[in-house]
């Protein structure tokens, strides 16, 4: 037998299988689970932005738009990110619409770093976004907020972390996985060190809209941010859009362009129909935004409430739709307290560590599922605790 050598990048080889996927593919082949894995929207697309999806079809809308999207929807999307966010950003040269914000983030990192140069990735964060510093030829330096700060990065961290070939800071706020929210003072304090090291700013802003208890802050707004900030966003959260792949970027028009020549040679341009559909739901779906919102705000005080009177100590999230409880006291890991729930009490969460070493000893639970799924899922889950502290006794 000839061995056959891997044809496989070093970087790709090395690259870890996402740990929601794994969760995820576990519940789909178990009848009567409950999901609290993924992070999704549980209501569908309101019906008017999919009859604008339709329209575009039936008009014989079915050619490639403009690298960058359609005119129309960058001009909407301005208005959007002033009106709602207080930025400024000039359709034609400084707006990007996307892939779903993942290849936002994808083409910002390319177009920025060259090989070698460091990012600083604040953790818990979403999966991907180290394995992205990595495919770019960058290097993730990954920076832990902790639990006693409610999740919340401070800036001594962050000024610890900075070497001479630190690039760019990621953040992402709200916060998946901890729906932890920066105010405007604590991003001041980051937008500080930004000024002071020469640095840039990558803020996926993608659950911005999805904030319960006080206004959004984005970096952006922050005087001599505007030319530093790399803004991320997309219409999957807040418009209940996952499946139609849409997102956006804002940036500086030389660091935009730069991310335009990735985008023609990659992607060419996102989906015309979805983006027919995106701009029936920023002109008129402020209402729905709204709504779903309110929504949330009932779910997140109840799980809140329940993982805390079960004991399993919650942070009340400012924002996106995650708890994020500590389950440290059963004494069980993060990987075991979600494979033992899942196998005992069909209820899916996903173990915190995926997210970063910090994550470890809590699990993510997303609220973006029904009231009474929330309701058994949460007895679900008491019953479990219940039986751990027995079987402990």
């Amino acid at each position: 037998m000839i061995e056959t050598k891997s044809y496989l990048a070093n970087a790709v080889e090395q690259l870890k299988p996402s740990g929601i996927r794994h969760f995820f593919d576990l519940a789909t082949k178990m009848e009567g689970v409950i999901s609290l894995g993924v992070g999704e929207p549980d209501f569908v697309t309101p019906w008017h932005v999919r009859e604008a999806a339709i329209s575009s079809l039936e008009q014989g809308y079915t050619s490639y738009t403009a690298n960058a999207g359609l005119l129309e929807l960058r001009e909407e999307i301005a208005l959007y990110m002033k009106k709602y966010f207080s930025v400024t950003y000039a359709p034609q040269s400084e707006i990007i619409v996307t892939v779903g914000a993942s290849q936002a983030i994808d083409i910002a990192l390319r177009a920025i770093l060259d090989p070698g140069d460091e990012v600083i990735v604040v953790e818990p964060c979403f999966v991907s976004y180290a394995p992205l510093v990595t495919m770019a030829g960058g290097v993730p330096v990954t920076v832990q907020a902790l639990k006693e700060n409610e999740f919340k990065i401070l800036p001594h961290q962050l000024e610890a972390a900075i070497t001479k070939k630190t690039k760019a800071i990621m953040i992402c706020s709200p916060n998946n996985p901890t729906g932890s929210l920066l105010n405007k003072t604590e991003l001041e304090k980051i937008a500080e060190l930004c000024e002071q090291y020469d640095l840039l700013v990558l803020s996926d802003e993608i659950y911005a809209e999805l904030v319960y208890d006080e206004n959004y802050t984005s970096i952006a707004s922050i005087q001599g941010m505007h030319k530093r900030t790399i803004l991320l966003n997309g219409f999957s959260k807040a418009f209940a859009m996952t499946g139609w792949r849409l997102g956006f970027v804002c940036a500086p028009e030389e660091i935009s362009q730069g991310m335009l020549k990735i985008h023609q040679y990659t992607i060419m341009c996102a989906p015309t129909m979805a983006q027919y559909a995106a701009l029936e739901g920023l002109k008129h779906g402020r209402s729905n935004v709204e709504d779903m919102r309110n929504i949330y705000r009932q779910r997140r005080n109840f799980i809140v409430k329940s993982f805390n009177d079960m004991g399993l100590s919650c942070h009340y999230p400012g924002g996106a739709f995650y708890a994020f409880p500590s389950i440290a006291s059963t004494g069980l890991s993060s990987q075991a307290f979600a494979e033992q729930l899942l196998l005992t009490e069909k209820v899916a969460v996903v173990p915190g560590d995926v997210f970063g070493e910090s994550g470890e000893g809590n699990i993510r639970c997303s609220y973006a599922a029904s009231m009474e799924q929330l309701q058994e899922a949460m007895k679900r889950i008491q019953r479990f605790v219940d039986n751990l502290e027995n079987h402990n006794h």
